[in-house]
C-alpha cells in the first residue's frame, strides 16, 4: 500500500531522513519505534505533505505522493493524527468531526461516519456540545483520531497517541487502534511507548538519528536483546 525509498528530508540545513525505506502493506498495523528526535514524527510529516523529501520517492497505492499538497494526499486516503492532539478549542467536539469531513459532500455518510466515531469513542457523545478546549487530554486524543477517520482514510498516521495519558487510557487508546485496524483501515504508528506499539503491530521499523537500523515483526523485535535494553525498559 505504501512504499518509501530512500527518502532524504531535511528541517533548514538538519538532515532528519537519511535515506529511510520502508514499506506498509494493506491492513497492517506497522509501529515506528525509536528515541525522541530520531525522525519518527519528520517521517509521518513527509508522509502527510506537510515536508518534501529532497531525495527518494513515496508511493501510496502505486503513484507517486511525494511532495503533493496535503489536501490531495488526504483525498487520496492518508490521514494523520499529529502529536499533541490539535483539536480545534474553541469549536464543539461535532464541530470539529464535521471539520475532519471537510472534502466531502455526502451528508448522509457524514452523519453515518460522525455516529460510528461516537460508538468507538462514547466518551464523545456524552460530550458532543462541549467546547473541544474543556476535555481531558484522553478525550481531546479520542477527538483527534475521531476526526482523521471522518475523511474515511484507508491509512492513518497516527503520531504518538499514547503521549502524557494515565496507563488506563493508554490501554483504552490502543484497544481502539486495533478496533479501527479490524475495520478495514491500514495503521502506521509512531509510539514512545515501545511495548504497547509492539503489541498490537504486526511489523516495526527502528528509526536512530534519521535512518532506519532494524526492521522485523513485531514478536521479533520484542525478543531482540538489543531492542529489550534500548527501548523496552530492559526486561
Amino acid at each position: 500500500m505504501l512504499k518509501v525509498d530512500q527518502i532524504d528530508v531535511y528541517y533548514g540545513n538538519i538532515h532528519a531522513l537519511k535515506g529511510v525505506s520502508l514499506d506498509v502493506a494493506e491492513g497492517e498495523i506497522v509501529t515506528l519505534i525509536g528515541s525522541n528526535g530520531a525522525g519518527k514524527s519528520t517521517l509521518l510529516k513527509t508522509l502527510s505533505g506537510l515536508l518534501k523529501p529532497k531525495k527518494g520517492d513515496i508511493q501510496y497505492l502505486g503513484a507517486s505522493v511525494a511532495g503533493k499538497p496535503v489536501q490531495d494526499i488526504v483525498k487520496a486516503g492518508i490521514s494523520h493524527v499529529p502529536e499533541g492532539r490539535r483539536v480545534f478549542a474553541n469549536m464543539s467536539v461535532e464541530e470539529n468531526l464535521e471539520l475532519g469531513a471537510y472534502l466531502r459532500k455526502d451528508k448522509q455518510g457524514i452523519r453515518e461516519d460522525i455516529e460510528k466515531v461516537y460508538e468507538l469513542f462514547p466518551r464523545l457523545l456524552e460530550r458532543r456540545k462541549q467546547l473541544s478546549g474543556t476535555l481531558s487530554g484522553g478525550e481531546q486524543q479520542m477527538l483527534a483520531m475521531g476526526r482523521a477517520m471522518m475523511a474515511r482514510p484507508k491509512l492513518l498516521l497516527l503520531d504518538e497517541p499514547s503521549m502524557g495519558l494515565a496507563p488506563l487510557l493508554v490501554k483504552a487508546i490502543f484497544n481502539i487502534i486495533e478496533e479501527i485496524n479490524r475495520s478495514g483501515t491500514t495503521v502506521l504508528l509512531v509510539e514512545q511507548n515501545a511495548n504497547m506499539a509492539l503489541s498490537i503491530a504486526n511489523r516495526a521499523y527502528v528509526i536512530e538519528t534519521g535512518k532506519v537500523v532494524l526492521s522485523g515483526t513485531a514478536a521479533e523485535l520484542q525478543a531482540s536483546d538489543k531492542i529489550k535494553s534500548a527501548y523496552l525498559g530492559g526486561h
